[in-house]
């Protein structure tokens, strides 16, 4: 389709914009190896101390540059398939919003005034700018969802009777369960956060704050993920040669992520005591339940590739893996999209583990957890985002891709290095290492009195999959930014590489419509949430105390009308009514 100049203008902001802050996400992610490995023990290099560059980190790579890239693809996908542009007054409102609010909260972060991580955990206290800044990107990337609804109600009332094309319902689950997550963060950075951060609160109830935050913490999760199944379902398959094993699969799964993404939270929270264990149960199995999806996605779009490569000439059990186009730089994407599925094959097993309450007990708080989301964000997420934002832009604007047989390689590469990088983490979990830890200052030093030499291998390999990861990614934006710089070789029309489905599947009405999973989704959700609120309310803890940024001891809370029964060191003492 032929987008007008407003609309591709548009697009290309909100590709550029988080790809140029990418550089400073992908610096401080190699900062963090050298720091955990213990190759630099002065956390203030670069005038950027640990904590503040795992911030920069976290943000810029797993919020903006994932939510900016969902709505461009958003605009992109519903544009052409339902051959209708979203609305030029909408995308740019959203787009300003967006990108005010990731300066504000970026200014606070390069400052040092929001070294708070990505989770927003009080007492952890950042800028008021910084939670304003989160605020207005999160507002900014709600708004073309209703004006996608609209479109697709026009659609609808165009074509009655007629499938509504698989990217489409994929795009609007995506937001609409994007839509619902946030509505708890918003309300626990407004509500909660901000006003405390202003002075207005003395303290936060720290219980109701985590888990709000975990309400969107992990529904997150899946607004990274299904940009790269629509991906899977709709494009993957006509990349490889072949078509999609069943359309009706990825109906089926899309829907089933719309009921199953946000209900479980409560999985991050195992080791809360305000908790209920009745709550942490069923949430822990409403996460086994979101697995059922990925295992539909996982044996359909197996079937599509073997379909794929028999076609192209692949014999014997496994050889028609041996015949796709793995290397083709006219089919790029391709590369991407493969590395980044077989990369969640392992992001998919380890999250299996972080689902069961025994089994969390062992890994939680363990670099386990990042070794398990990085395979995760850093697989087919940020696989799928680089590569089809590559793609868009070359075929949108009619320039051709800046050394392409490098651009085909990039994601091996990065394969290779999450791979390494993951593995290390991912041991060094299982044998108790910490995340988020300076560890080169203590843990890694062996003049430290807490020097742990079995740690030494673990952070090594997470070290040597780092720096893999910070070539290709440094690769891939010389690729990209030097695509924007190429003169024009034609207009350019945006056109996906639409995947046709293998076999003539008997509509089902149900798997057309979203009214009756919309209801479905919000009784699970007060089944799973209105508990788990009760308990946060009911047992709500000291509150978080006033924290000074410049120290990591908590501000000891005044005693109003208590009693010190019990000092617990000579920093804190613990009060009781």
């Amino acid at each position: 389709m032929q987008l007008s100049k407003s609309i591709k203008r548009a697009i290309y902001w909100e590709l550029g914009i988080p790809l140029a802050l990418l550089s400073i996400g992908i610096y401080h992610g190699l900062m963090q190896v050298i720091y955990r490995a213990g190759v630099l023990r002065d956390s203030s290099f670069a005038k950027l101390d640990y904590y503040q560059g795992l911030t920069l980190h976290g943000v810029i790579n797993a919020v903006v540059l994932t939510t900016f890239f969902a709505v461009a693809f958003g605009h992109a996908t519903i544009a052409f398939y339902l051959k209708k542009e979203p609305n030029k007054k909408v995308t740019w409102i959203s787009f300003w919003l967006m990108t005010v609010g990731t300066v504000m909260a970026a200014w606070a972060m390069l400052a040092g005034k929001a070294s708070v991580l990505y989770t927003f955990y009080p007492p952890l206290k950042g800028h008021p700018l910084f939670y304003l800044g989160t605020a207005l990107l999160i507002v900014g990337s709600w708004l073309p969802l209703f004006n996608w609804m609209q479109l697709y109600r026009e659609w609808k009332r165009e074509n009655p009777g007629q499938k509504v094309p698989l990217a489409v319902l994929g795009t609007l689950v995506n937001f609409i369960i994007w839509f619902v997550c946030t509505l708890a963060v918003a309300y626990e950075v407004l509500v909660l956060l901000l006003p405390w951060a202003m002075g207005w609160k003395t303290t936060v109830n720290v219980t109701l704050a985590r888990t709000l935050f975990w309400f969107f913490g992990h529904a997150l999760v899946y607004f990274w993920l299904l940009p790269a199944y629509i991906m899977f379902y709709n494009f993957l398959p006509k990349l490889a040669g072949g078509k999609l094993y069943s359309d009706m699969a990825g109906r089926i799964a899309v829907f089933l992520f719309l009921l199953f993404s946000v209900p479980v939270g409560v999985h991050h929270q195992f080791s809360d005591p305000s908790i209920t264990k009745g709550v942490k149960i069923f949430q822990s199995l409403l996460t086994f339940g979101v697995a059922i999806p990925s295992f539909i996605t996982a044996f359909t779009i197996a079937a599509s590739l073997e379909y794929a490569g028999r076609k192209r000439g692949g014999k014997g059990l496994l050889g028609f893996f041996t015949k796709l186009p793995y290397l083709d730089p006219n089919r790029f994407l391709f590369a991407y999209l493969i590395c980044g599925l077989f990369i969640f094959i392992f992001g998919g097993l380890t999250g299996m583990v972080n689902a069961s309450s025994e089994l969390n007990n062992v890994i939680h708080n363990t670099a386990w957890l990042p070794g398990h989301f990085h395979m995760t964000v850093a697989g087919p997420v940020f696989l799928s985002i680089v590569g089809m934002s590559l793609y868009m832009y070359s075929k949108s604007s009619g320039k051709k891709v800046f050394l392409p047989n490098v651009a085909v390689i990039i994601p091996y590469l990065w394969a290779i290095g999450i791979l390494i990088f993951s593995t290390g983490l991912s041991w060094g979990g299982l044998i108790g290492e910490p995340r988020r830890t300076n560890m080169g200052m203590t843990y890694l030093n062996p003049e430290h009195e807490l020097f742990t030499p079995e740690w030494v291998p673990t952070t090594m390999l997470g070290l040597a999959g780092g720096v893999i990861m910070f070539i290709a990614g440094m690769l891939f934006l010389v690729v990209f930014f030097g695509t924007m710089l190429r003169k024009k070789h034609s207009e350019g029309e945006l056109i996906f590489p639409v995947s046709e489905a293998l076999h003539d599947e008997k509509p089902i009405p149900i798997f057309n419509t979203f009214k009756p999973w919309i209801v479905t989704m919000v009784v699970i959700l007060a089944i799973a949430y209105i508990p788990a609120f009760m308990d946060a309310t009911k047992n709500p803890g000291p509150g978080a105390p006033a924290f000074a940024p410049e120290s990591p001891v908590p501000i000891e809370a005044p005693a109003k009308k208590t009693s010190a029964v019990k000092t617990v060191d000579e920093k804190t003492t613990t009060y009781v009514k």
